[in-house]
């Protein structure tokens, strides 16, 4: 009887590590990253490459909605986006508990309130200049008199302001009213990334994007600071969506235009 007995807790110890193996993934941190049971992502639709909307249907489109909802899958939670036209508005909400995840270019400013998952998107970033300009490279726009048109609070913005040395910067409310600043003869250049000038450049004739950059930009997904397990689950699930095709295949989907797969992380 006691070899009997012996036998069957064996048998008991072994079916249990059968079921659950040593190497099997830990459960998502709910808690942390869907607090409300849903997966609130922020969605910028004021620049293309991040995200974007159906006029017929108000649907929210893009980059970061794919992402999103492939996230909010793997989890096991509900996708609930929440629309932003205004990047300041969306970094002004982060410690509001509005949202959970959200996307925008990495920057040493914002790592006092964000976390950053490794970058999924590479873009360079440019200048649009109206037509009849003089300015023919980067270089051309960092000159004294030069008004450069940003979208207050983008990361264009900050990052001209350590960058810029003579040309001053004129911030909007967002990226069409930065726009709208060079078009209206109150800006010699606009700032942003290459694929969303080469959209707007069409809706002014004789605009010309700069052929060369003054940097190139990596788009993130980030967590409001603090959330260390659920940074550590986006972090190895954007290093999955990377090596899969999942990132690739949201990029050719938006059409976006020299946006690139950001590189395996360290």
């Amino acid at each position: 009887m006691p070899r009997l007995v012996c036998l069957l807790a064996l048998t008991i110890l072994i079916a249990a590590h059968a079921v659950a193996p040593a190497d099997e993934p830990p459960p998502p941190p709910r808690v942390e990253l869907a607090p409300t049971g849903a997966l609130r992502v922020a969605v910028f639709t004021g620049n293309p490459v991040i995200g974007g909307k159906n006029g017929a249907t108000g649907e929210l489109t893009g980059t970061t909605v794919t992402l999103g909802k492939a996230l909010a899958a793997q989890a096991g939670v509900g996708f609930a986006p929440v629309e932003y036209t205004a990047v300041a508005k969306l970094m002004g909400d982060v410690k509001s508990g509005v949202w959970d995840v959200t996307v925008v270019a990495i920057d040493p400013t914002r790592r006092g309130v964000l976390d950053y998952a490794p970058a999924h998107l590479n873009v360079d970033l440019t200048y649009l200049v109206p037509p009849g300009s003089d300015i023919r490279s980067v270089a051309d726009a960092d000159k004294p008199g030069v008004n450069v048109a940003v979208a207050g609070g983008a990361a264009t913005a900050l990052l001209l302001q350590r960058m810029l040395k003579h040309a001053a910067l004129t911030p909007a409310e967002n990226e069409l009213a930065a726009f709208d600043l060079v078009r209206n003869g109150k800006a010699q250049a606009y700032a942003q990334n290459r694929f969303m000038l080469l959209g707007l450049a069409e809706r002014l004739s004789g605009a010309r994007v700069l052929d060369d950059r003054f940097a190139a930009v990596e788009l993130a997904l980030a967590l409001p600071k603090g959330r260390s397990a659920a940074l550590m689950y986006v972090t190895n699930f954007v290093e999955q969506a990377k090596a899969s095709g999942v990132v690739g295949r949201a990029i050719d989907d938006a059409g976006l235009r020299g946006v690139r797969v950001a590189p395996p992380g360290p």
